[in-house]
């Protein structure tokens, strides 16, 4: 599981409108020589900020570089371009929250622990500093075949992980069970980036809690197999 954040040199904002965010490069020598996975870990945090602070369409491969402090043709050796960069970083964040998911869902056998878990892990990752959020759900790149396709099979692996819990519990049939889990899941994700509106009236813990309770208030009423 991969986690990429802001350089020292990088400033973000979460609140309200663009992100503001410094890309000036830091001074140094361009030219130091790194493990291949090292390199493309350092790509890929200089993509983010850049993605964060100008969306897909206004990031450069020009600046890209500078903030990475590498030459173009470096860059160019890691990713032939800004939408395999891109794409990179979505099945990174994608991975980091599937994992954030599923820990959640695992971590107790009590329902309504469970749906607290799996609210607040979605809270936690929309309320990031690194605004990983931003790249997964408000993308101006959300039209392409490749990264709906991505963003689907997320949200059907988390949904079916939901609704295996429910199918187990209530004995619902599995296409039912499935709608529940794509409303909870739905539930989550809308609520928590909405959040981030209100973050300096309700803080996260008051607000994860908040939807939990009504989750479980849904989910709990549902009769299960004597």
């Amino acid at each position: 599981m991969t986690a990429f954040g802001p350089p020292q040199s990088v400033a973000t904002c979460r609140h309200g409108g663009r992100a503001e965010v410094d890309t000036t490069p830091a001074r140094g020598p361009k030219t130091r020589r790194l493990p291949r996975e090292e390199r493309r870990k350092q790509l890929l945090d200089a993509a983010h900020q850049v993605f964060v602070a100008h969306g897909y369409h206004g990031a450069a491969m020009d600046e890209i570089a500078d903030v990475a402090l590498v030459s173009k043709p470096v860059l160019y050796q890691h990713f032939p371009g800004k939408r395999e960069l891109y794409l990179a970083l979505l099945d990174a964040h994608l991975e980091s929250l599937t994992a954030l998911m599923l820990a959640a869902i695992g971590s107790t056998t009590d329902n309504k622990l469970r749906v607290q878990a799996t609210i607040r892990a979605y809270f936690e990752f929309i309320s990031q500093d690194s605004q990983a959020h931003r790249l997964v759900f408000e993308s101006d790149l959300m039209n392409d075949p490749e990264v709906s396709a991505r963003l689907e099979a997320f949200n059907a692996k988390f949904a079916s992980a939901i609704a295996d819990v429910i199918a187990e519990d209530t004995k619902l049939p599995r296409p039912q069970a499935l709608l529940l889990g794509r409303a909870l899941a739905g539930m989550a994700q809308v609520s928590a980036r909405y959040w981030l509106e209100l973050e300096e009236h309700v803080d996260l813990d008051d607000a994860s809690e908040l939807v939990s309770r009504l989750a479980w208030r849904g989910i709990g009423r549902f009769p299960k197999e004597p």
